[in-house]
């Protein structure tokens, strides 16, 4: 097989015909293309005619095939799951159970469509449990709305996947369930985000339509005023909607509802109340809003918060901040707004298939598809009632017929062998084998030419449907059959009475489960909010060596200097504008904002410096520590446990990323000690074994961060570097051993030398 072929091979001679060569680009073009029209069409999009996925449409199927109506008990979760798995979605009974529960949660759909018995999770994002333990049933909605009349051959049935079983097209949905209960899925390059709507504001818009076909865009929005979010809260960018709806795109500005509650008694703080949230909120969305809330609060972005509970319950949402006496509840909605997801953006992509493609639409386009969808719907409902209703306007001409010449019919009967022979006269008015009383009946039995359905129903008599009284009904009832005849015949021949039909059903359809609208569309004000100028002024950095960060005002560090030094392992002074360089053991630089680390009074404990960015003690020790404001203009020296070294232009680590590898490493090896280069000109390196080694820095070559550097030290081989001191003064000592070592006394010798032990 050569490369860029591939090629089915063949060890027959005789089949060597059939050997196909196929460039690898072309099969691999193909196998996508069907790839992602299989994602887009059978997993991710909703069909615009139900609105559904296909998960979607069989679980509901499979609830209407077990008969879980809204009046019968609720059925285990996993019975429902399995069944829909087993007969229709072998994809894993994950994803079904929770396209089931999604179907449940009122707080994501604008009409749910499953009645749920048990925990199906909540708005803050709390889990479901575990479908052994969830019960479920189908909503009244669903069931008259979505899957009324599958028994008159009303949609098309295909094979399921292993063809043993017959599965819905689409189902018969009487309301476009794409703008009810909106839409959102992720194919292979494109996705689908359609709001929720009002369901009694989107029937109106249908029956505008079907008033007038040639209505804009505009005009439909005399009825659907906007999305209807389940959660509530404020549209603000009215004006924006109309083009987002003859688009089908765009992006849709939604607030909180917010209240405010003054105290009821003398030192009762007053309270901003959350009572409906941004439907982009759902789920762990909410919990990082508190999360955002109290970041301003603890980085100071506001001081007009005071606490933070949420006070939700089954009886609504409910968020409560306290606010200091005489804030400015203004600027404070202004900052929420700017600063946290209370104002979010909601994409809209109105994709759906339509005739098997993905397409995106308009407001209209698709109130257009659903009511052909309807049309079509409508035309094969009343073509099978029509030809139900003619089956029995047969039957029943043959009964009144035959009530005429019963005692012909039963001298048949009676003169009869078989029920073939019966059957053969009364179509045929074959007499063959029949004895007859008189030549008079026999003439009549000859003239007999009733339909095979009229034979049978006439067989079927029972002997006290012969009362007079059955006779009147009969012929009531055929009354009947004719004008539901003449009835059908003008829906089906008469567009005007289909559309009529049309509307009543969407009357009856509002008038029973319409709700209230929830979300308020307007043109709200844009949230401003101007943060106040920092001002830079210079603050003291401490970290003790249990590693609780702080910054301390100038004048408290200088009044209680000796102390601080004390009970600090490090101490600098910075501006609150720079940011906190962490150099680890393990090679690499984490960065921490100055204002990110609290402000803290003396006896403060501070905070782990752990939490304050994504540097984490565990596994790493720090190497060196320093604010960005020492590194202009300046080099470091780094040192590693084998002794390598180098000089690094600081201007490398001028980055905007809060981790960034400061240096590469050997196999095993770590970093001992990253510090600024001043003035100094010597180095001093330490070993584990006692072993000195002084040399000039000028023999340090000048490295980039990302090489490792030139062996400083001839390290004997269980030794390794353990400090590194730089000699920038003649007086300069250290610690060793308990005494004080003189560095201008270690004798000066090269680089890459072994150095030699010192005299304490």
């Amino acid at each position: 097989m050569e490369i860029g072929d591939l090629t089915i091979n063949r060890k027959d001679r005789d089949m060597a015909e059939q050997i196909i060569t196929t460039e690898y680009a072309e099969v691999m073009q193909k196998s996508f293309v069907d790839y992602a029209m299989s994602v887009i069409t059978a997993r991710a999009i909703p069909d615009v005619r139900d609105g559904l996925k296909p998960v979607q449409r069989r679980v509901l199927y499979s609830m209407y095939e077990l008969g879980l109506q809204y009046d019968k008990p609720h059925r285990k979760s996993a019975r429902i799951v399995g069944d829909t798995m087993g007969k229709y979605h072998p994809h894993g009974d994950s994803s079904i159970y929770e396209a089931l529960v999604v179907m449940e949660q009122d707080f994501k759909k604008g009409m749910a469509l499953v009645d749920g018995h048990g925990n199906f999770g909540s708005i803050e994002g709390d889990g479901a449990a575990a479908m052994r333990y969830t019960e479920a049933r189908l909503k009244k909605f669903t069931q008259e709305v979505y899957l009324k009349d599958l028994d008159k051959n009303i949609i098309n049935f295909l094979p399921n996947f292993d063809e043993t079983e017959k599965e819905p097209e689409v189902l018969p949905v009487r309301v476009p369930n794409l703008l009810v209960n909106g839409a959102d899925g992720i194919a292979v390059g494109m996705t689908t985000s359609i709001p929720p709507h009002n369901l009694n504001e989107v029937i109106l818009a249908i029956e505008a339509y079907l008033d007038n076909n040639d209505i804009s865009v505009k005009e439909l929005m005399k009825y659907v005023k906007g999305p209807d979010f389940p959660t509530g809260g404020i549209v603000i960018n009215q004006k924006e909607l109309q083009e987002i709806y003859e688009t089908g795109s765009g992006k849709i500005k939604v607030r909180g509802k917010v209240e405010l509650e003054h105290g009821q008694k003398r030192g009762d703080k007053d309270r901003l109340v959350i009572t409906e949230i941004p439907y982009t909120l759902i789920g762990s969305n909410l919990g990082k809003f508190l999360s955002d809330v109290a970041t301003l609060v603890e980085t100071k972005k506001t001081t007009d918060i005071v606490d933070i509970s949420n006070e939700s319950s089954k009886e609504g949402l409910r968020i409560v901040l306290e606010i200091r006496k005489n804030a400015d509840v203004d600027k404070l909605l202004n900052l929420l707004y700017k600063k946290t997801k209370l104002e979010d953006t909601f994409g809209v992509n109105m994709l759906a298939i339509v005739d098997g493609k993905p397409e995106r639409l308009s407001l209209k386009d698709i109130i257009v598809h659903h009511v052909d969808f309807q049309i079509e719907l409508a035309s094969r409902k009343y073509k099978y009632l029509l030809e139900r209703e003619l089956e029995k306007k047969e039957v029943r001409e043959g009964l009144i017929r035959a009530y005429d010449i019963l005692d012909l019919i039963i001298e048949i009967i009676r003169g009869s062998k078989s029920l073939k022979e019966v059957k053969a006269c009364l179509t045929t008015g074959a007499t063959a084998g029949i004895q007859f009383k008189t030549k008079t009946a026999e003439k009549q039995a000859k003239k007999l030419d009733f339909t095979e359905r009229q034979a049978a129903a006439i067989l079927e008599l029972r002997l006290q449907k012969l009362i007079g009284l059955e006779l009147e009904a009969l012929q009531k009832e055929y009354a009947g059959i004719l004008k539901n005849i003449a009835n059908y015949q003008d829906i089906l021949e008469n567009h005007a009475s289909m559309i009529k039909v049309i509307k009543k059903d969407l009357e009856a359809i509002r008038k029973e489960f319409a709700l209230e609208r929830k979300t308020i569309i307007e043109d709200g004000k844009e949230a401003v909010y101007e943060e106040e100028a920092l001002v830079e002024q210079e603050v003291v950095f401490t970290m003790d060596r249990f590693g609780y960060a702080k910054t301390l005002d100038v004048s408290i560090y200088e009044r209680n200097q000796e102390t601080v030094d004390n009970e600090s392992k490090y101490v600098f002074r910075c501006m609150n504008t720079d940011r906190i360089c962490l150099f680890t053991d393990t090679g690499v630089l984490h960065q921490v904002k100055i204002l990110d680390i609290p402000a803290g009074k003396l006896r403060d404990k501070g905070q782990p410096i752990d939490n304050l960015g994504n540097y984490s003690s565990s596994g790493e020790r720090i190497a060196g520590i320093m604010p960005s404001g020492w590194l202009k203009g300046k080099k470091l020296f780094f040192v590693t446990e084998q002794g390598m070294v180098k000089q690094v232009d600081a201007a490398e680590f001028d980055v905007i990323r809060k981790t960034v590898v400061a240096t590469k490493l050997a196999e095993n090896d770590l970093v001992v000690s990253v510090m600024v280069i001043e003035d100094c000109k010597e180095v001093v390196l330490q070993t584990q074994e006692g072993m000195f080694l002084r040399f000039a820095l000028e023999e340090v070559p000048e490295k980039k961060k990302g090489a490792v550097g030139v062996r400083g030290i001839n390290l004997s081989a269980k030794d390794k570097v353990e400090n590194c001191y730089l000699l920038c003064g003649e007086e300069e000592t250290i610690p060793y051993k308990g005494k004080e070592v003189l560095l201008a006394k270690i004798k000066q010798t090269g680089r890459d030398t072994k150095g030699g032990k010192v005299r304490i």
